[in-house]
């Protein structure tokens, strides 16, 4: 069985695709922190409009009705799942602590995505393995200065972590099974799982679902444009033909996206010993992809 370059770069139309992707997902954690809706709700209307615009596409190909394509509609449900309580942590992280810190944290997922193949019996370089103990060690400098500063700044970098192994987990179905399936099947099913997740926390928490102000909603649709359909729905698309360990890493730049757009939006200015942390997890991360193309 051939094995996958985990450390092949894109090419081709993949290229524009990430780069759109990257600016789409660097303004989530901005609108996240913005927003005062409560993070199920949040979750549960960003996924379900996005199941449903993604949902003729999925029609009309008709791989529903395949019987040999349903187990791999079963795993989408299931990479839903996983986005459902990603997102949660994500969500959660940019409540509690500052964009930079827990979006850098999140971008940790192309390290468990490459535990993952690595687990899998796919190789993965010295090299890369020193970039990863380079980016994790980066973590303990940001979690530190945050725990200097509270207790919940502590917690969301925390939640950042959570969200991370998450990420990595939905990522890395989600490149197994659009080997097979259309991206437009795919994410159908996959939001609509993530956004049935949710509904529990939003009925036993009793929290708000419709009445909000006209800002919160265009928080939200411009969540569902920028994060959700060039942020997710591009990146799925990419995974039918590029690693999840290489798509993880270049989710990184999703990092100094967010902490540009929430400095000068929300004028949250990080600390010098926080953009140390960062720089250490963009060296590592930088150290992995090397390592693996020598």
């Amino acid at each position: 069985m051939k094995q996958t370059d985990h450390a092949a770069l894109p090419q081709g139309r993949d290229i524009p695709y990430l780069i759109l992707g990257i600016i789409g997902i660097g303004t989530s954690g901005p609108l996240i922190a913005k927003s005062t809706m409560p993070v199920p709700t949040l979750v549960f209307w960003r996924n379900l409009i996005g199941a449903i615009v993604m949902a003729p596409f999925a029609l009309r190909n008709g791989e529903w009705r395949n019987p040999g394509k349903r187990k791999l509609i079963g795993q989408s449900v299931l990479a839903g799942i996983f986005l459902a309580f990603h997102f949660l942590a994500f969500f959660l992280a940019m409540r509690f602590t500052t964009v930079a810190a827990g979006t850098a944290l999140a971008a940790l997922q192309p390290i468990f995505a490459a535990t993952y193949v690595r687990f899998k019996g796919e190789h993965i370089s010295t090299t890369s393995i020193v970039g990863m103990f380079v980016a994790f060690g980066s973590v303990f400098i940001i979690t530190g200065v945050d725990f200097s500063i509270s207790m919940r700044a502590f917690v969301g970098d925390l939640f950042g972590l959570v969200c991370a192994v998450l990420a990595a987990t939905y990522v890395a179905i989600g490149s197994k099974v659009q080997k097979d399936l259309a991206t437009s099947t795919y994410t159908t099913f996959c939001y609509a799982a993530c956004a049935l997740t949710v509904i529990p926390f939003i009925v036993f928490a009793k929290l708000e679902f419709i009445h909000f102000s006209r800002g919160e909603w265009l928080l939200l649709l411009l969540l569902i444009i920028g994060a959700q359909f060039m942020g997710h729905t591009l990146f799925n698309l990419v995974l039918k033909r590029v690693s999840p360990v290489v798509v993880s890493l270049i989710v990184f730049f999703e990092v100094p996206v967010a902490a540009i757009v929430a400095w000068l939006w929300l004028h949250q200015s990080p600390s010098s010993g926080l953009y140390i942390g960062i720089a250490g997890i963009l060296a590592g991360c930088t150290i992995f992809v090397v390592g693996g193309k020598r």
